[in-house]
């Protein structure tokens, strides 16, 4: 962390201003609406909120890794959700362009006696759409007591009312306990109910060069495969898998130009590979499976999307891709990260037999791997981004 922001933030920490209490849906909030207009704004000043607790709230990339950086990279697969996006909207910063309007971060320090970033909040959009909310933290998971995080979530819900129009959160996305806590919270405080059902329930699970299992590709007697970077020529028989992908994503689904257009940008920024299959006797190959890997850090790279066409299914095609592509970004990453949902069964046994942790049947616990929750919120009142 920089000296000087340390300074600022440190000084601010042995300051005290009592708790307020967190307002409900009946109560006026006590600070002024902010709308998306105000955006365009320096950080916000930090405000110390308890004894030995501060909230800052960051509009500009550069400031906020300036003062948390250092986190981020002691925890990169965590905060694949956050880090890597904050990266590139400092690079276009830095690059001379103003801060890009609707990114907002919050940061929860505790100060014993120096800042420690214990959570980070995030209110940012994508050149594909509105990402969520996504909120992580540099503790372990097993130590997000509801008691322990009521009091950080109860003043990341109330500055983020407060900087967000309440329409903008149309979704939580964190560790179960975080989520869980966090939509009862704005619920409570704005009256917008959440969906029962999870939208999305998974296992963030890590494959490193230590753990990532070599094996050679099998062979088919009359087929050809062909595993590559993908190029401009594949571009529309991958926005088809991009729409077969969506469509089994509900509510994030996409139309025919949506699809076209995720699928051009993954080509254009190399972050697609694809598995071409030619049975004997064809004229051309196909596109059997795709893997895009779009959040990536210095030392990570994060999977997205393996989408695989129901006609090559239960060929091995996605576990030849997804093993060949860590393959390829373990020649610059150290941990290739990736979301496995809970009602994935299939998918939990190619991924382990990659290499990927905590995915086995032996139900050992790995530090790192943990059970995620993306919760919605009432689709009548949220506006749907897209991620």
């Amino acid at each position: 962390m920089g000296g000087g922001s340390t300074a600022a933030i440190y000084s601010i920490c042995n300051m005290y201003i009592s708790i307020y209490q967190l307002p409900t849906k009946h109560q006026p909030f006590p600070f002024p609406f902010i709308n998306s207009s105000h955006l365009h704004m320096p950080s916000v000043a930090p405000r110390t909120v308890s004894p030995k607790v501060d909230l800052k709230v960051y509009t500009s990339a550069v400031e906020l890794l300036h003062d948390v950086l250092p986190a981020l990279e002691g925890n990169e697969a965590n905060f694949n959700v956050i880090y890597p996006h904050a990266l590139k909207c400092r690079a276009a910063e830095q690059s001379g362009q103003p801060p890009k309007p609707g990114q907002v971060w919050i940061v929860y320090f505790t100060c014993d006696p120096e800042p420690r970033v214990q959570f980070i909040l995030s209110c940012t959009t994508t050149e594909t759409g509105k990402y969520p909310i996504f909120i992580t933290t540099t503790r372990p998971t097993n130590t997000l007591s509801v008691e322990f995080i009521h009091q950080p979530m109860s003043l990341l819900v109330k500055e983020l009312y407060r900087v967000v129009p309440v329409p903008r959160v149309y979704s939580i996305f964190a560790p179960d306990a975080i989520a869980q806590h966090f939509a009862t919270l704005w619920t409570e405080l704005t009256g917008v109910g959440h969906i029962t059902q999870p939208y999305y329930a998974a296992k963030l699970t890590f494959c490193t060069k230590m753990t990532f299992r070599y094996r050679q590709a099998t062979m088919v007697p009359g087929v050809t495969y062909e595993l590559r970077l993908a190029v401009p020529s594949d571009i529309e028989e991958i926005a088809k898998l991009c729409h077969g992908f969506a469509s089994e994503s509900e509510p994030f689904v996409l139309d025919d130009a949506g699809a076209l257009k995720e699928a051009t940008l993954l080509v254009r920024q190399n972050q697609v590979w694809v598995h071409r299959i030619r049975q004997q006797g064809e004229d051309r190959s196909s596109i059997a499976s795709i893997v895009a890997f779009t959040r990536n850090s210095d030392t990570l790279a994060t999977i997205t999307k393996v989408y695989t066409n129901p006609d090559y299914r239960r060929r091995g095609c996605a576990e030849r891709l997804v093993r060949r592509v860590c393959k390829h970004l373990f020649m610059t990453k150290d941990k290739v990260a990736l979301y496995v949902a809970h009602t994935n069964p299939a998918a939990s046994k190619v991924y382990h037999r990659v290499g990927f942790a905590g995915l086995g049947d032996d139900g050992v616990a790995v530090e790192g791997v943990d059970a995620w929750t993306e919760i919605g919120f009432d689709r009548d009142v949220i506006d749907l981004g897209h991620w």
